[in-house]
């Protein structure tokens, strides 16, 4: 990893950068991905198997998983994995279900009478990658908050592997969360799928879940027709960290966000010259160990960097304006620092909080803002999958009190018929 100290003539250059998040130009898969969109739409499950067999080296005769499928799948998994997904599914829907909202009225003066209704999505597309980045995770993190927000209907999409099978951690995890329509197709075309229909997959109101740069920029280019979760970009950690904290908890912290992607951006924040010296030696040492050493080695080389700062205070100032996916604070005391955080995807404080506690395990959502985006978003939620409808009702008297301002108002706008359908009420 890259150290850069305050004084170097380089600090502002990276800083900027790191800031900036240089963006990727996609024309040219783009245009891949709108052919292949096109294509869903116009051919529908032929479509489907024809890219099945294009991208994924493989030929099928049934897109739908069926339920004996899920049954051998379940006898693979070996039972001390389905306990834990049975616990992680526990902390999940504890957390989720405390962001539950309820429609509301209102009875105000004159008889008027104002609410909002909160009603659920009716279907629910979840993408799952599959293959070598295989996340059981991703399952129950998709799938739990809609189905406590009250979403009926849930499509689970996911590419199938040399053999026309789904990774049997995928097929347990579906199982464990109560997901039975699953379907082996992946990439753009289960994105169109979802969006457009097809002979086998009903059309769904919205699709969410992680995916490659081709199911990213997919979901860009439906979105509209259906609604999306975001469109991630790489992982993220940034750490803050005081002269006190264990510089091998640290390595093993950026190290397992490295291992995610080539393009995963790692930055360590810290007041510690010395600290900065043993984190950079143990993320050496500790690459040396992993079984994805060259994807990780490949993303410290891109977007490793340790800032030496002149204060916590500074580290977190310029936190806030990279607004990473995930926030780790090390100090001694974490908590008196969290009424200064304002972007950040998830905050994990102290020591024995690392960041995959909460990929798994914890129960906040692992679905989370990326490249800045933590400015203005949320973590997935059950918010995610319910809709919002206003209530108004006004009584001749009510509505009589108000008219004149309502009529002069549109007046003012130049919409003059607005204005009178309030007259001729009172004609």
């Amino acid at each position: 990893m890259k150290i850069v100290e305050l004084c170097d003539k380089s600090y502002k250059d990276v800083l900027n950068n790191l800031l900036k998040r240089d963006i990727e130009d996609f024309y040219e898969i783009d245009k891949n991905i709108i052919a292949i969109l096109r294509n869903v739409k116009d051919f529908k499950d032929k479509a489907l198997y024809d890219y099945t067999f294009k991208f994924d080296g493989v030929k099928i005769d049934n897109i739908k998983v069926t339920e004996d499928e899920v049954k051998e799948a379940l006898d693979t998994v070996d039972n001390q994995f389905l306990d834990i997904l049975k616990k992680a599914k526990y902390n999940i829907e504890r957390f989720h279900k405390r962001q539950i909202e309820k429609s509301w009225i209102e009875h105000e003066k004159k008889g008027i009478i104002l609410g909002q209704l909160i009603r659920p999505l009716d279907r629910v597309g979840i993408y799952v990658p599959g293959g070598t980045a295989s996340y059981p995770s991703s399952v129950l993190m998709n799938s739990i908050p809609a189905m406590i927000a009250g979403v009926k209907s849930i499509a689970m999409v996911t590419p199938p592997d040399k053999r026309g099978k789904v990774n049997p951690n995928i097929l347990a995890a579906a199982y464990i969360a109560g997901i039975d329509e699953i379907y082996k197709v992946g990439g753009a075309q289960a994105i169109g799928a979802l969006a457009y229909g097809t002979e086998t997959i009903k059309q769904v109101q919205k699709i969410v879940g992680p995916g490659n740069i081709y199911v990213a920029r997919a979901k860009k280019e439906v979105f509209g027709i259906v609604d999306i979760d975001m469109i991630a970009g790489p992982s993220e950690i940034c750490i803050i960290a005081d002269k006190n904290s264990n510089p091998r908890y640290i390595a093993a912290d950026l190290l397992s966000q490295a291992e995610h992607d080539q393009f995963a951006f790692l930055v360590l924040f810290t007041n510690s010259i010395d600290l900065a010296e043993s984190v950079k030696k143990e993320v050496i040492k500790q690459l040396d160990k992993l079984e994805r050493k060259e994807i990780a080695e490949k993303s410290i080389g891109n977007n490793g960097y340790i800032f030496i700062v002149d204060s916590i205070d500074k580290a977190i100032e310029i936190s806030n304006e990279i607004a990473p996916e995930h926030l780790e604070i090390m100090v001694d005391n974490p908590f008196g620092l969290i009424s200064r955080i304002k972007n950040a995807g998830a905050v994990f404080l102290g020591s024995f909080t690392p960041e995959p506690v909460g990929d798994y395990f914890a129960g906040p959502n692992h679905t989370l803002p990326t490249s800045g985006t933590a400015k203005f978003s949320s973590p997935l939620g059950v918010y995610d999958f319910v809709k919002k409808t206003s209530l108004i009702y006004y009584t001749k008297e009510s509505l009589k009190e108000i008219k004149d301002d309502v009529i002069y108002f549109s007046k003012i706008e130049g919409l003059t018929a607005h204005g009178n359908s309030i007259r001729v009420r009172f004609e």
